[in-house]
């Protein structure tokens, strides 16, 4: 209550024009500038901690202007650069507590907390209770440490697939599906009892790659042979204490000795906490023409000031499934990506002067076809240079939407590709008939029951649907070879529904390069005419 408490004193604020910002905390204030007995002032060192759990969608939500009650991605990432440039900062902790991310937004943190390190600042990691996700996390700052009550949990890889066919047929209910692509099995757990041939086989070379890269990642971060992490997580449950006997962390110890340790290593008088570092954005200056501006980025997770006269690179966030119309938001922060929504914001980004390029941030499964291809042609039809960013997941209407862009990034571990169509229905009958509920119908028209959710497809309705699904699929390898500049048997063989990992679809064409937002930001900024270190508004 007390950070939207803030935050409706600025906006009163601007809107009464008085043009002052909230004052930074006044303890810190006070811890900063305290003398000692002797009247000598104390040599003071603050430290940014930030927690970091639970969903982190991609950007705000619903809850809009209360964004900060659950941080987005880009809120993460900036507070990370913030803390990077912030002179007042001398380093980072990080607590890692069970985010509910995937590996490309894993990705775009551990970036982040490169930034910081390169601009001459130790990023710490305090883990209690750590899975394999925070540990990824915690394995890209230079220090991890464990109370001696810890417990790390790096077990490996393990998917799960649940099959409902005979679930569904002990309901009465048949699942009538059809696919375009033999390794497009989205339908199988409801038409099948086991994974086919097929499905198992592009499952496995997905779970390979990751589990390679998982190991090659902890590796490398922390500076031990592959084969020793390969056994590490074999033996998957470790103590603190074992933790930090097989190299997995480097510290033992607890929050308040930890605390002291950095302030004897910066040989200060006095270490300021500064928790959840960055939320409140009091250097925002709410004052000016530029005010609204500021506002705005309030709710973006921006903290960069606005400047009025720069050019600016359009960021436009497809995040969720794909449907026709406007996007839409949940109450519990869920999101839909509405191909009315996306056309419009592309295309007001190309009427906009000072908007030079756009760069697609795409977090999505996929979706409605038609809904994707609009999409797509917005892009295709953008003048304007279109950078495309995948997040955790650009796979099927998420493919398909960023193959019309000029360049393609993925993070090493998105799942992308899917490229094929899947669509089908579940027939009812049977279930009425076991809970003695009738169902007569009068219909005129050969195909008129094709929606229907009482029978299975007759031969004429699946004859009629196989036909546009197999011509949804020609459409999408034909614009997808020619967005690749690939030949349509060179596609074919990496389509059929297949997924790919972001390395192995870097390795087949499918993405022209792995990197983050922010690479794709800079990766914007060429074709876009910027020069050498001129830096866009975002």
């Amino acid at each position: 209550m007390l950070s939207q408490l803030k935050f409706w004193m600025r906006v009163l604020v601007v809107l009464l024009g008085i043009g002052s910002i909230l004052p930074s905390s006044p303890l810190l204030a006070d811890e900063s500038t305290k003398d000692d007995a002797k009247g000598r002032k104390e040599s003071t060192v603050q430290v940014a901690r930030m927690v970091i759990r639970g969903e982190i969608p991609e950007r705000a939500g619903s809850p809009g202007l209360f964004g900060d009650l659950r941080p987005n991605l880009r809120q993460l990432v900036s507070r990370l650069d913030q803390a990077a440039q912030d002179d007042d900062i001398k380093s980072v902790v990080l607590r890692p507590q069970s985010p509910m991310i995937g590996r490309g937004k894993l990705a775009e943190l551990r970036a982040a907390i490169g930034r910081v390190q390169a601009a001459g600042k130790k990023v710490y990691a305090q883990l209690e209770m750590a899975t394999a996700r925070d540990y990824l996390l915690a394995s890209a700052c230079d220090e991890i440490v464990m109370p001696e009550s810890g417990v790390l949990m790096v077990t490996g890889l393990h998917a799960e697939v649940a099959f409902f066919k005979d679930t569904l047929e002990h309901l009465g209910i048949e699942a009538d599906m059809m696919q375009v692509g033999s390794y497009k099995g989205a339908a199988e757990p409801f038409t099948r009892d086991s994974m086919s041939d097929e499905y198992r086989s592009q499952y496995e070379a997905l779970i390979d790659d990751l589990y390679h890269h998982l190991i090659e990642t902890i590796a490398s971060d922390r500076g031990l042979q592959v084969d020793h992490v390969r056994r590490l997580i074999d033996q998957g449950l470790f103590t603190a204490a074992e933790a930090k006997t097989s190299g997995l962390v480097d510290h033992v110890i607890y929050d308040g000795e930890f605390r002291e340790r950095l302030r004897t290593e910066a040989t200060v008088d006095r270490l300021v906490m500064v928790d959840d570092y960055g939320t409140h954005k009091n250097e925002l200056d709410l004052s000016g023409p530029f005010a609204f501006m500021n506002l705005m980025q309030l709710f973006t997770g921006s903290t960069e000031k606005a400047t009025g006269n720069r050019k600016k690179i359009a960021i436009v966030y497809a995040a969720g499934p794909i449907i026709g119309g406007e996007s839409k938001s949940g109450i519990l922060g869920e999101q839909s990506v509405g191909s009315d929504t996306i056309v419009k914001a592309i295309r007001t980004a190309e009427k906009d002067e000072q908007v030079v390029a756009t760069v697609l941030r795409v977090d999505s499964p996929g979706g409605s076809a038609i809904a994707s291809d609009q999409i797509w042609r917005a892009i295709v039809d953008a003048e304007k240079p279109v950078v495309a960013s995948m997040g955790d997941v650009a796979a099927s209407g998420g493919y398909y939407i960023s193959m019309g862009c000029d360049k393609i990034l993925a993070e090493p571990e998105t799942i992308t590709g899917s490229i094929g169509v899947v669509g089908g229905k579940l027939a009812l009958d049977g279930l009425y008939g076991k809970i003695g509920m009738n169902v007569e119908t009068i219909s005129r028209g050969k195909n008129s029951g094709m929606f229907s959710s009482l029978a299975k497809f007759t031969d004429s309705e699946r004859g009629a649907w196989t036909k546009m699904m197999t011509e949804t699929y020609l459409q999408f390898v034909t614009k997808a070879a020619l967005g690749r500049d690939m030949t349509a048997d060179k596609m074919e063989s990496l389509a059929g529904g297949r997924l790919w990992t972001g390395r192995q679809a870097q390795k087949n064409g499918l993405v022209d390069q792995l990197g983050s937002l922010d690479d794709a930001v800079r990766t914007a900024n060429k074709p876009a005419g910027l020069d050498e270190g001129e830096k866009p508004d975002l």
